[in-house]
C-alpha cells in the first residue's frame, strides 16, 4: 500500500477489520471531552443591543463598539455590579461589543449562570450609554462646551431687546415707523431660523440620546463549547486519529507485497505461488501471553491490510498448483538433494503451504519444515540437507528482514534454490473423495528418482 492511493475501499477494510479498536477508543475520547468539559465550566451568554440615532459612518460605529469594551466602561460596569472577586480585568475577557446593521451596538456578556450573564450585558450596556452620553456633553475646550448655550442666552436676549425697541418705537402710522418695526421682526424670525437650524445641525443633540433597546434575555442555554459538544468532538477527534494512524502505518509500511520484490530481496528464483484456504486463525499468533489476549481483546492481533481472499478452484486445483511447484524445484535442482523448507517463525500461512508441499512431493528431493525467527534467523547448519526453499507469505516481511534470512542460510551453508509465496483463497468443496494431507507433520521423506542415499 506504501505507492498506493487511499481510497474508500481502503477505510471500509479499517472500519471492519478494526471496529472494535476503535469503539473502544471513540469511548475514550468521549471520556477525555467529558473530563474536558470538568475543567471547563458550563458558560452562558447573551446580548443587549444599543440603538444609536442619527447619521454615522462606519468607522464611528467601531468606535463606538470599542467604547463599549473600553476599561472605563467595565470598571464603572464592575463597580455596579459589586461581584465579591470579580475585577474589571476579569469582566473584559466577558464582554465583547460589535457594530451591527441599523446603527445598534450589540453587546455580549458571558457569565458561569443565565442571571449574571442578563445582568452584565444590561449594565455594561447601561454604562456605555451613559459614558457616550457624557463624552457627547461634555468637551475638552470650556469654551466650545458652552458655545451653544451661550448663544442661545445671547439670542433670547435679543429677543426680548428687539421686543423692547419695538414696544419703544413711534406708535404712529409713519413710514419710518412703520419700517422699523417690520425689520425688527425680520430680524426675530430671522434669528429663531437660525436657532432651529442650529438646534438641528448640531450632532451632540443626536448622538448623545443613545437608547438601550430593551432588557437583554436571559439565556436558555449554554454557550459553546457544550459538555455534549465536547464528548462527542472528543470521540471523534480520537476516532479520526485511529483511522488515519492505520492509514499513516500502512503508508510508511515497508514490507514486501509482490513476489518479484520478496525474489529480489533473498536472491533467488521464484518457483511459483500456491493457495492456502483463508481461516482468521492462519493470520493470528500463537502467542498466549497478557500481551496476546489485549491484542485479541482490542481486535488487533490480526494484519487489517491484508486483501480478502479471492476464490479459489476445489482442492485437486489447489493441489496441481503445489505438484507444478514441486515440478519446477526438481528442474532447478542439478542432482537428486535433500532440502530444508524455511519458514519464518509466526507466519502461520507459509507454515501450512509448506506442510502441503511436503505432502504433494511424490518424488526427490527430500523436505524438512524448519521455522526461522526473522529477528534473529538462525538456520540449522549443513547435514543431510544441502539447499533451502523458502515459503512465505506476501505483504508479512520487509526487505531487511528477509536479507537476514537469506544470510542466516548461506552462514548455515545452504544456497537458496527458490521461494515459494502462499496466498490465501476462498475454499470450495473439494472434488476428490481422499482424505486431505496431514499438514501437522513437518518432515516427509520423499522418493527420488535416483537410487542411493541423498546429498
Amino acid at each position: 500500500m506504501s505507492d498506493d492511493t487511499i481510497r474508500l475501499v481502503t477505510i471500509g477494510r479499517i472500519l471492519r477489520r478494526r471496529r472494535r479498536l476503535l469503539a473502544i477508543l471513540a469511548v475514550v475520547g468521549a471520556l477525555v471531552g467529558y473530563g474536558a468539559s470538568l475543567l471547563f465550566p458550563p458558560r452562558y451568554t447573551t446580548s443587549a443591543s444599543v440603538l444609536l440615532p442619527g447619521q454615522w459612518e462606519e468607522r464611528e460605529l467601531l468606535t463606538q463598539a470599542q467604547i463599549a469594551t473600553s476599561s472605563v466602561v467595565i470598571d464603572r460596569a464592575a463597580t455596579a455590579l459589586g461581584w465579591p472577586g470579580v475585577s474589571g480585568g476579569e469582566l473584559r475577557d466577558r464582554v465583547s461589543a460589535t457594530a451591527a446593521d441599523g446603527n445598534i451596538i450589540k453587546i455580549s456578556g458571558t457569565a458561569d449562570t443565565p442571571e449574571r450573564a442578563q445582568r452584565l450585558s444590561d449594565q455594561v450596556a447601561q454604562q456605555f450609554v451613559t459614558f457616550a452620553a457624557r463624552l457627547a456633553g461634555d468637551g475638552t475646550d470650556p469654551e466650545s462646551a458652552a458655545g451653544p448655550g451661550t448663544l442661545r442666552k445671547r439670542v433670547e436676549e435679543t429677543n426680548r431687546r428687539i421686543t423692547d425697541l419695538a414696544e419703544a418705537a413711534d406708535t404712529g402710522q409713519s413710514v419710518e415707523s412703520v419700517q422699523a418695526r417690520t425689520e425688527l421682526e425680520k430680524l426675530r424670525t430671522a434669528l429663531q431660523e437660525a436657532m432651529k437650524k442650529l438646534d438641528e445641525a448640531d450632532p451632540a443633540t443626536d448622538k448623545a440620546n443613545m437608547v438601550v433597546m430593551g432588557p437583554a434575555a436571559r439565556p436558555t442555554g449554554e454557550a459553546a463549547p457544550t459538555r455534549t459538544q465536547l464528548i462527542v468532538a472528543g470521540a471523534l477527534l480520537f476516532f479520526l486519529l485511529t483511522v488515519i494512524g492505520h492509514l499513516t502505518a500502512a503508508r510508511m509500511s515497508r514490507r514486501l507485497r509482490t513476489a518479484p520484490e520478496i525474489a529480489a530481496a533473498l536472491g533467488s528464483a521464484l518457483l511459483g505461488t500456491v493457495d492456502v484456504p483463508g481461516e482468521r486463525a492462519a493470520h493470528r499468533p500463537k502467542d498466549r501471553g497478557s500481551r496476546a489476549r489485549i491484542r485479541r481483546l482490542l481486535g488487533v492481533d490480526t494484519p487489517w491490510d491484508v486483501p480478502p481472499p479471492q476464490s479459489s478452484g476445489d482442492e485437486a486445483g489447489r493441489r496441481t498448483r503445489y505438484r507444478r511447484v514441486c515440478a519446477r524445484l526438481r528442474e532447478q535442482l542439478p542432482a537428486p538433494r535433500r532440502l530444508l523448507a524455511v519458514v519464518p517463525d509466526g507466519d502461520e500461512i507459509a507454515r501450512r503451504a509448506a506442510g502441503q508441499l511436503v505432502a504433494e512431493a511424490e518424488s526427490d528431493p527430500l523436505l524438512r519444515v524448519v521455522g526461522v525467527s526473522v529477528s534473529r534467523p538462525l538456520v540449522p547448519d549443513r547435514d543431510t540437507e544441502s539447499g533451502a526453499l523458502v515459503v512465505l507469505s506476501a505483504g508479512s516481511w520487509t526487505a531487511a528482514e528477509l536479507a537476514g534470512v537469506a544470510e542466516a542460510c548461506a552462514d548455515a551453508g545452504h544456497e537458496v534454490v527458490g521461494i515459494v509465496v502462499a496466498g490465501t483463497v476462498r475454499a470450495r468443496p473439494a472434488r476428490s473423495a481422499g482424505p486431505p494431507a496431514d499438514e501437522a507433520t513437518l518432515a516427509f521423506a520423499v522418493r527420488g528418482h535416483a537410487t542411493g542415499g541423498s546429498v
